[in-house]
């Protein structure tokens, strides 16, 4: 049976084995209900051409929300965050990869599941590493025009936005639909108190008066590895003084320069929020510099942090 996807990888990880990508089948019963509770971590592993080394970007930093997620909806789990990162590496290995890739390890309970509601703690799941070829979501030099989401941000006691589930990017889903058809690129979401939070898949930062803010990590947003990331280099890098504080949705108005950040989109700057522009409606100074700075030491071309470059070769 054959199973089309662009650019398909030839290997995937599966339960221990790096099987080829079109054995790693389920059963359609296995799937549906089992993947209401279904954790997934998104890691991007970036190609040094210099170097002729493909660097895994905070993969320890990844792995321990991946696990800090499998804790929380009480999954059974056999593996230890050495072995999975050793698989992740493996993997990338036997697919040869000479180029960007992103790496997605994900688990979900085992079996056909019937049940509309499966609660069964520590019940055993099978755990999936798939990776594919990627650079990145949008071109970074192309600034969004977004707005802000009539979709309420989801909060820490209804479905908590630090567990990485997949049930979760429903919310943001429905938002980034809702944006498009009304003719966005992408939206902000606030949570129940008005307060910005962040976009599908990616965290939010603004400059206001020559500081960078963003929402903090009780905010209602997920615990951003690239957040964290772009904090450090835009304190201790390029000396920008910043702020984790709640932010208003006037704030997004005045701002000077937006951007998101994730794993997908890495810096990805705003041009306009809900009609109205965001500095000059470019990439600013600031964002251009995190780009920049940001793209260099995830490669290793800036010798900083090597902590954060897991050498894949």
């Amino acid at each position: 049976m054959e199973i089309y996807r662009e650019e398909v990888a030839a290997w995937i990880w599966r339960n221990g084995k790096i099987i080829p990508w079109n054995d790693a089948l389920v059963h359609v019963n296995s799937v549906g209900h089992a993947s209401v509770a279904g954790i997934f971590e998104g890691i991007k592993a970036y190609w040094n051409q210099e170097d002729n080394q493909l660097y895994l970007f905070r993969l320890e930093d990844h792995l321990d929300r991946f696990l800090a997620s499998i804790k929380m909806v009480r999954f059974g789990f056999r593996y230890s965050k050495e072995e999975v990162a050793q698989a992740t590496i493996n993997l990338l290995r036997a697919n040869e990869y000479r180029r960007d890739v992103y790496v997605r390890p994900y688990v979900f309970q085992k079996g056909m599941i019937r049940e509309l509601l499966q609660a069964t703690p520590g019940k055993e799941t099978e755990l999936i590493i798939d990776s594919w070829p990627f650079d990145s979501y949008r071109d970074p030099n192309q600034a969004l025009h977004v707005c802000v989401s009539s979709w309420t941000r989801i909060s820490d006691n209804v479905l908590p936005p630090r567990i990485k589930c997949f049930s979760n990017y429903h919310n943001g889903r429905l938002a980034a639909m809702d944006a498009k058809v009304s003719g966005y690129d992408w939206p902000i979401l606030l949570d129940g108190q008005g307060k910005v939070t962040e976009g599908p898949g990616a965290c939010l930062a603004i400059v206001r008066k020559g500081v960078l803010a963003t929402t903090s990590t009780t905010g209602s947003i997920l615990e951003g590895v690239t957040r964290a990331a772009v904090l450090e280099i835009a304190a201790e890098v390029l000396h920008i003084p910043c702020e984790e504080r709640p932010i208003d949705r006037t704030e997004l108005y005045l701002a000077e320069e937006i951007f998101f950040m994730g794993t997908g989109w890495e810096i990805m700057p705003v041009a306009s929020v809900d009609r109205l522009p965001v500095g000059d409606s470019r990439v600013g100074p600031m964002t251009r510099a995190i780009q920049k700075a940001f793209g260099d030491i995830v490669r290793g071309k800036d010798p900083r942090h090597p902590e954060w470059r897991t050498p894949v070769w």
